[in-house]
């Protein structure tokens, strides 16, 4: 049953699968959250658990960084495991000044400077949007927990030191046409999500600011995005 890539055998991996970026995000949520967790891949170090969280068995693996990488993971849990909700629950920065360090986002939709769509061969542009079920589910525990959270458009790109989005003239374009944060994942997600027909939903912690220039250390965002994996386990 393994695949290139996850050496889970069949049924280690639960139908609902929460992904960071980080594997060792993926191992903090596993050792906080989970009961009875059991590691179900080791290849390439990008770990992946199962477990329980209140009863309900739920899995939790890294994706690594970018649309590449992500899109590897996705499509195999997607139709080597049977996994049908996948949540992202990730970084992005901050493109508009009401967004700061930790304010949560939930990704109605991606916008991407990416050709990540290309193989689908559609006639057109297509929008990414995240699964309606989750999302107004992810929006309900939110106010149940008394957290705040911004929902709308995130912008997924394919380079992280694109001297383009490192422009304040070239990422307002994005942020003036509503777009809340820039990352690098969720459009791939929910791309493939659409595709296969399952659910997709990415939560985001905001790690840093193109507004402001502050910005979280990297132990900050392995060990202190609390809010967004317990609205992404309520879920």
């Amino acid at each position: 049953m393994a695949t290139p890539h996850i050496e889970a055998e069949k049924g280690e991996i639960a139908e609902k699968i929460l992904l960071p970026g980080d594997p060792l995000r993926a191992k903090f949520i596993a050792e906080t959250y989970l009961t009875d967790a059991v590691c179900f891949n080791r290849v390439r170090n990008m770990l992946g658990y199962t477990g329980l969280y209140r009863g309900e068995r739920v899995s939790v693996m890294g994706t690594g960084m970018g649309m590449p990488s992500l899109s590897i993971y996705a499509h195999e849990l997607i139709h080597a495991y049977g996994v049908k909700t996948l949540i992202r629950v990730g970084s992005a920065g901050a493109m508009r000044e009401d967004l700061h360090l930790y304010d949560l986002v939930l990704a109605q939709g991606a916008c991407t400077d990416s050709r990540i769509a290309f193989p689908y061969a559609l006639n057109g542009t297509y929008s990414a949007i995240a699964s309606w079920n989750l999302l107004s589910r992810a929006a309900q525990a939110a106010d149940a927990q008394g957290k705040t959270v911004h929902v709308g458009n995130v912008f997924s790109t394919d380079v992280f030191y694109n001297p383009l989005n490192s422009s304040e003239a070239h990422w307002k374009k994005w942020a003036n046409m509503g777009c809340l944060a820039v990352e690098m994942e969720t459009y791939a997600l929910y791309a493939l999500a659409a595709s296969a027909g399952v659910d997709a939903l990415a939560i985001l912690t905001i790690s840093d600011s193109l507004v402001s220039g502050k910005e979280t250390t990297s132990e900050e965002r392995q060990n202190s995005f609390h809010a967004m994996m317990e609205i992404a386990l309520a879920v």
